[in-house]
């Protein structure tokens, strides 16, 4: 990466940010990224160089390091805690071809930079298999390498790229072109990461490419794969390496904790690849699926990288942010400061109860901890100030209220409320390419501030709104697939953003009550339901009335949605399976993975990604590995193949 203040695009550079549509001036962002000088960046500024330079990493071509990637995130989270680019999978960004739906959702990983953060993790492991009575001394702990490769799934027919998380694309052509598993594994594995040898790149391949991402793009390249990175390929040193297969120190957390230096310094050397830290994850899968997910990481899953420092900074002042929710957040802007080779000038101080209890005002000194973060998180008040407390929101001017320990602005139609609400929609929707934060910025200057008003735009609104006509009409497209494209209605319901309702909470209501009789619950039923304490019972209810006129406006347009099924009808449901825990492997003739295991939780089962001693069913499709098969026999898992597996559903 140049640090040249003349740094420049290149055409290639540009072809693929131009894919990404951001409709944003280049110019700033190009200095920006050359003199890596992020402090004074906008926050449209800096969510379009999080996007550029994840598009650029990923096709092979990175400006920055994957700490000062990770820098502008914290950056953004100490803006916008709440930005929906926080809360999405990093894309890949390949070409402007159509996305498909992945077979299973690929998600990124959570980070953490310390032991003592890996302590905290531990400690909801164990809580978790507390709650759904698992012996701690029988958690597993299972340790393996962070491939810094180029993330893809491969269901035995076709390999896709892990794309937005839920929809990717399709790259066989890596397995045409010569492209094996790792150790001559068998295909149809799942998730896993395209890779090269580091020995192998050193020894051939560095005087021909800067980096080993420049070969792990050109593996799957639409045009014709360099020469020098077919040979690669030929040789081996280019493979598809799927999680399942890679090196890993597994043992009980206590032996986990207690040795985990060596544990990490043994997997950090365990293979001949580029890593960039160690990943954590829960065996139990009792315990993996009570732990769950948010809508970026899976909690049963954590990854460990190496990077920290700290400094006692002085605060120059604070400054107020609103979020769609109303929630004001205080920005530290800060003396700059030299910090592991970047310059911090500001820090988020989490909420203005702390500001006000901690004494954070200009002249106050505060500690910082740097992670592998530009913008790191403070540590605490070494020296306290007399501080600023905002009495109106710097958006509307609306005054503001104490909830709790946050000051929050009441105004439903304040500027920024509502444009944070269009974008938090659309992200969590997932189901269209369109609709980032700069659309809708653009669509907000022009009084687009509902839901449903984007959705009754037409292509000659676009284009009076300074869209191109192609553009346009691809918005236009956009839309219509959104409501066309099958969808969740859990993730509908979520897209509208209610105070404690995120994905989780409501699919959880979902498999209780349908989607339109949740408008007519108490807080007693709602507490009444497992997971649910008074307190969320009481925002769920008042947030569901607050957003019942938008929420029908937009619901009667005519979406796609599939149903949650209902816990009562799994509890009745006698099928052979009821309560069985299932694994579905290879490639199925009657229908897609995914399809059989929701027809499978409809029948009461529960469904797995790997194999334990706990399942019940291996259900084998075409192209299984007999090692797999032979590995699930030895654990006592009864194996089934896909018609067998059809004929137990079919017996009384």
């Amino acid at each position: 990466m140049t640090t040249s203040e003349q740094f420049q695009f290149n055409n290639e550079q540009l072809a693929i940010i131009n894919l990404l549509a951001l409709d944003v001036d280049l110019i700033p962002i190009q200095e920006a990224i050359g003199r890596l000088e992020f402090e004074h960046l906008s926050e449209p500024a800096l969510v379009a160089i999080l996007k550029i330079t994840n598009a650029l990493y990923r096709a092979g071509a990175p400006l920055i390091t994957d700490h000062q990637y990770d820098a502008l995130i914290f950056k953004l989270k100490d803006i916008d805690p709440n930005h929906p680019y926080l809360a999405a999978v990093e894309p890949e960004v390949l070409a402007e071809s159509k996305t498909v739906p992945l077979p299973q959702k690929m998600l990124s990983t959570d980070k953490a930079y310390t032991f003592n953060e890996i302590e905290k993790w531990v400690d909801r492991v164990l809580k978790a298999a507390q709650e759904v009575k698992v012996d701690a001394s029988e958690i597993k702990v299972r340790v393996t390498p962070k491939l810094d490769g180029y993330a893809a799934f491969d269901d035995g027919t076709t390999l896709y790229t892990r794309g937005d998380g839920v929809r990717g694309q399709d790259i066989t052509r890596a397995f045409t072109r010569g492209l094996q598993v790792v150790n001559n594994g068998d295909r149809g594995l799942g998730p896993g990461e395209i890779v090269i040898s580091k020995s192998y790149f050193d020894e051939v391949l560095s005087q021909h490419f800067e980096n080993s991402r420049n070969i792990q793009a050109a593996i799957i390249a639409e045009k014709k794969v360099d020469e020098n990175v077919q040979k690669a390929i030929e040789d081996g040193a280019c493979v598809f390496y799927p999680f399942q297969l890679i090196d890993n120190w597994t043992g009980d957390y206590k032996t986990l904790l207690a040795d985990f230096e060596s544990i990490v310094e043994q997997i950090w050397n365990a293979v001949d690849y580029d890593i960039d830290g160690v990943i954590l994850e829960v065996t139990d899968e009792q315990v993996k699926a009570h732990m769950g997910a948010t809508r970026k990481h899976h909690r049963w899953q954590i990854a460990f990288k190496v990077n920290e420092a700290s400094a006692d900074v002085e605060v120059l002042s604070v400054v107020p942010q609103t979020s769609r929710t109303g929630r004001v957040s205080p920005v530290a802007l800060l003396k700059p400061t030299k910090l592991s080779g970047a310059t911090i000038s500001r820090a988020t101080v989490h909420h203005y109860k702390m500001v006000k209890n901690n004494g954070v005002g200009p002249g106050a000194v505060v500690r910082l901890v740097r992670s592998g973060l530009v913008i790191p998180k403070i540590e605490l008040v070494v020296k306290k100030a007399e501080p600023e407390l905002p009495e109106h929101c710097p958006s509307c001017n609306s005054v503001l209220d104490w909830v709790g320990d946050h000051l929050m602005c009441g105004n439903v139609n304040c500027p920024a409320r509502r444009e944070n609400t269009l974008i938090h929609f659309f992200k969590t929707l997932g189901n269209n390419d369109g609709f980032g934060p700069k659309v809708i910025e653009k669509l907000h200057l022009y009084g687009v501030d509902e839901i449903h008003q984007v959705y009754q735009l037409t292509e000659r609104d676009f284009v009076r709104f300074g869209f191109g006509e192609k553009t346009s009409r691809n918005l236009i497209d956009q839309l219509r697939a959104s409501r066309e494209l099958e969808i969740e209605d859990w993730r509908f319901l979520a897209a509208f953003g209610v105070n404690r309702l995120g994905a989780g909470n409501c699919e959880r209501l979902l498999q209780h009550h349908k989607l339109l009789a949740l408008f007519d619950l108490t807080v007693e039923q709602i507490v009444d339901l497992d997971g649910f304490a008074k307190l969320s019972a009481e925002a769920i209810v008042a947030g569901l009335s607050s957003i019942k006129d938008a929420f029908f406006e937009v619901y009667n347009l005519g979406f796609n949605l599939s149903e949650t099924p209902q816990i009562s009808e799994l509890e009745v449901a006698q099928s052979p399976i009821s309560g069985k825990i299932i694994v579905f492997t290879g490639t199925m003739v009657q229908g897609a993975r995914a399809d059989m295991e929701k027809q499978a939780k409809e029948l009461g089962a529960k469904t797995a990604k790997s194999v334990t001693g706990k399942t019940d069913y291996l259900v084998a499709g075409l192209k299984v590995g007999e090692s797999k098969i032979t590995a699930a026999r030895e654990k006592g898992v009864q194996v089934l193949s896909e018609q067998e597996y059809l004929d137990l559903l079919s017996t009384d």
